[in-house]
């Protein structure tokens, strides 16, 4: 029997895939990507074309990583998070070609929910909160709250966004959805909650 046909996943047969790895049920991967050694993608994810994963990667349920995207090294990514097209992490911040700095890699989570704009570089050592939403071409120096929505360079706060993805309006102390109705309060790190 077809090795392919014996997983419970789809990988295109220009991909490279290193082991050990773990890759989740109907998760699909498609052309030109590389997955290295002891990543851990979960279940459900669609990874595009030319994506490398790099080793000790951890990938989540429900992740959508578009074409040209690098997963580096001490990068996180929960739940339904996506990645739009050639957005870039880093994961060191002193780079040298002619220095090995990997006991330096500096770690990254991008919490659930959140999705990050074609062409964003994510500058190591920050955290994308819950539900985040980072505009195209933006560049992340620092932590960003939950469910706030950044641009520029270097990325600064403009609004919030909703878990649906639209941008939330401020009425009093209350951010509320105008498409799906989803009312929220601020937090002391400055970020949103879901308002109970």
């Amino acid at each position: 029997m077809n090795k392919m046909m014996e997983r419970d996943y789809f990988v295109h047969e220009s991909t490279y895939i290193d082991e050990p790895c773990e890759i989740g049920k109907d998760t699909k991967i498609w052309h030109f990507s590389h997955i290295m050694m002891n990543a851990k993608i979960g279940n459900r994810c669609n990874i595009g074309q030319n994506v490398v994963i790099s080793p000790g990667v951890i990938i989540g349920n429900n992740v959508k990583i578009q074409n040209n995207v690098s997963v580096y090294t001490g990068v996180i990514c929960e739940d339904d998070v996506f990645l739009g097209p050639s957005c870039v992490f880093t994961n060191v911040i002193n780079p040298r070609s002619f220095i090995e700095r990997k006991e330096e890699y500096k770690k990254t989570i991008v919490k659930k929910g959140a999705s990050i704009g074609a062409n964003a570089t994510i500058v190591c050592g920050y955290d994308i909160g819950k539900y985040a939403f980072i505009g195209a071409g933006a560049v992340v120096t620092k932590n960003v709250p939950d469910y706030a929505l950044v641009v520029g360079n270097p990325a600064r706060i403009i609004g919030y966004v909703c878990q649906c993805g639209n941008r939330l309006e401020k009425q009093d102390s209350i951010y509320i959805c105008n498409k799906c109705g989803k009312e929220y309060i601020e937090t002391n790190n400055k970020g949103l909650m879901p308002k109970e």
